[in-house]
């Protein structure tokens, strides 16, 4: 009878996982959370010569050359941007809200969470590659962040193949394109867009610790839609 209710190796391997995988999420979470703060209070410098917070003698001057690169009069100062600011949902990364989450299998999980950390892996390490090309070494702290949260997605990715492979189900095939590549941006256009990246990836780091619970626990049991302002 006892043996019986011993559980499986690969039961107690996949709860050790799951385990890993919900310390990894959180402090996950907890770095993109850093990250936004730092990343909403840097801005791209302005045009050499332009405007007078970039060395040039004019105010914040809102020519055509200031408003193609986002450094109108509005935005000069901080790109327009604070923690309220609101931005449309970003293409090619699932949502972290999912309709009818109690009834998904512990595969459906794995699947959506690994879908949706492989496109923030190529939308993180484009941001890190924009911020490079705009920043070089001007804001060295922003580019920290950005590579220390871009190698715990990519941590994070490995580690839900992981779990596939235990599910008997492999993961799927990674072309390595990632998100279709968004049209020319301004420097204020590409801020906002980084801005729905990092406020969806600290959705989906709520809701991988809700998703790697449910499947941790021994039996179906009653589940309820996770909360996204909880979990953490």
């Amino acid at each position: 009878m006892a043996a019986a209710d011993t559980p499986s190796a690969s039961t107690l391997r996949r709860r050790d996982l799951c385990s890993r995988g919900i310390r990894l999420a959180r402090k996950m979470r907890s770095d993109v959370a850093d990250l936004l703060d730092i990343y909403v209070s840097s801005s791209p410098p302005a045009p050499r010569g332009c405007c007078r917070r970039d060395g040039g003698t004019g105010p914040s001057c809102g020519t055509k050359r200031c408003r193609r690169l986002g450094l109108g009069v509005s935005a000069v100062e901080r790109q327009g941007l604070d923690a309220s600011v609101s931005v449309a949902a970003v293409e090619g990364v699932p949502a972290a809200a999912a309709e009818h989450w109690s009834e998904q299998t512990g595969t459906q999980r794995l699947l959506d969470n690994l879908a949706a950390y492989r496109a923030f892996r190529a939308l993180l390490a484009q941001m890190l590659e924009e911020q490079r090309e705009q920043l070089g070494d001007a804001d060295a702290a922003l580019g920290r962040a950005l590579a220390a949260v871009l190698l715990q997605v990519s941590a994070f990715a490995y580690h839900l193949e992981e779990l596939l492979e235990l599910e008997s189900r492999g993961p799927p095939g990674d072309d390595g394109d990632g998100p279709p590549a968004p049209p020319p941006l301004s420097l204020f256009e590409q801020k906002l867009r980084g801005l729905g990246v990092l406020r969806e990836l600290a959705q989906w780091a709520v809701r991988s610790v809700r998703d790697l619970r449910q499947l941790a626990r021994p039996g179906p049991g009653p589940s309820s839609a996770p909360g996204m302002a909880e979990g953490q």
